[in-house]
């Protein structure tokens, strides 16, 4: 590309974010009692705050975000009916679901995010994979392309087994990568759900849900409770606020309502999320040898940068792209570059796309008559 002239120089973009409560009220991390806890950023992917965050623990009845995810995606693909057996029966947590009860496989979801329904994984389970243990392998296989490291699964429902771990690190990237699919994020935002058997068809139960943060703290979004003598009290959850999302993961912890509660407002506190809405950033540049005189350019993409909500006013946004630019053009075609720095270094980048082809109104002409023209006098 020619060398850029810039168009606009040193614009500052102010970000405006209200946190919970100052930073100044929470400048150090709160004291956290869970054995095991992360708070991770789901815009970029970092950790905010952790202990002990790769330690291999039992993960308790937080494993049915597994399950639940993979039983949703086969449910989007078809939502097949699933008539319950005796070889579906667990302890534990239940949905009640009694032999010879005809649910969808939808159903199953809701029985397991709200009501932790160890019935309900067994029933997803045996639908989807045949077994217990084949859809074990289909849980590590996702687990394993979600990057989750040190995690394995042995049981859908998450009741104690030796080789069944997961660590706080691999479930915030569970919970980060399920919220991606719309299906889960709004299961898992419900208060309660209201299942309506197909057998018996007279019978309609109201789910509500275990996870009580989502009347606790009003920005949370989602998330899943588990608990065993063996794992303690687990909790899986997510919050957002002004365009910023956290997951927070606490396992073994006595008071996990309260800890998320304060690592959130940590987080909200002390770091904020700038939005560039560069696909709302346009202007015209002046074309040569086109069709028309000038071209229209965008923003490629939206980004979100997520940086110390002390720097929230220091964000700058420079544009650069030629002065003109010549035919022909085509769509999309890279034509320029918005940078977004602070103290000089650069946070991120976005291509400026055209947004409309452009001709050339140049004939096209082979090198041979190109060369005889230039012989060519009067």
């Amino acid at each position: 590309m020619k060398k850029l002239l810039s168009l606009i120089l040193g614009v500052i973009i102010f970000v405006t974010a209200v946190p919970v409560v100052s930073s100044a009220e929470i400048s150090d991390v709160p004291n956290v009692s869970a054995e095991s806890y992360v708070l991770y950023c789901v815009d970029n992917g970092e950790i905010i705050s952790s202990k002990n965050e790769h330690n291999k623990m039992k993960p308790a009845s937080t494993t049915k975000l597994m399950t639940t995810l993979i039983a949703l995606e086969e449910a989007a693909a078809s939502d097949k009916q699933v008539k319950f057996t005796k070889e579906m029966i667990a302890e534990g947590s239940s949905m009640y679901l009694e032999v010879g009860n005809i649910v969808t496989l939808r159903d199953l979801a809701a029985g397991m995010m709200m009501a932790s329904g160890n019935d309900a994984a067994n029933a997803a389970a045996f639908t989807v994979a045949g077994s217990s243990e084949k859809f074990a392998d289909r849980m590590n296989e996702r687990a394993s392309q979600i990057g989750m490291k040190d995690t394995h699964f042995v049981t859908p429902s998450g009741l104690d087994d030796d080789n069944h771990y997961s660590t706080a690190y691999d479930m915030a990237l569970l919970m980060s990568y399920a919220l991606e699919n719309d299906d889960f994020a709004k299961l898992t935002s419900q208060k309660s759900a209201t299942v309506n058997f197909i057998n018996p068809a007279d019978k309609k139960t109201t789910y509500a849900n275990h996870n009580k943060l989502l009347s606790l703290y009003d920005y949370c979004i989602g998330g899943k409770t588990g608990y065993t003598m063996a794992a303690g009290r687990c909790l899986v959850s997510a919050a957002q606020k002004d365009g910023l999302t956290l997951v927070c993961v606490t396992l073994n912890d006595r008071n996990d309502w309260n800890d998320h509660i304060s690592l959130y407002d940590y987080g909200f506190a002390n770091y904020t999320c700038f939005e560039s809405k560069d696909t709302e950033y346009i202007i015209d540049v002046p074309c040569t040898g086109g069709t028309t005189d000038t071209t229209t350019v965008v923003g490629e993409k939206n980004m979100k940068i997520v940086l110390p909500a002390s720097d929230k006013e220091k964000i700058v946004r420079k544009v650069y792209c030629d002065s003109f630019l010549y035919a022909p053009i085509k769509e999309n075609q890279p034509v320029g570059v918005i940078e977004y720095t602070l103290d000089n270094e650069i946070l991120a980048s976005n291509n400026l796309i055209a947004m409309k082809e452009i001709n050339s109104t140049k004939e096209n002409k082979s090198i041979f008559t190109r060369i005889k023209e230039l012989f060519t006098y009067g």
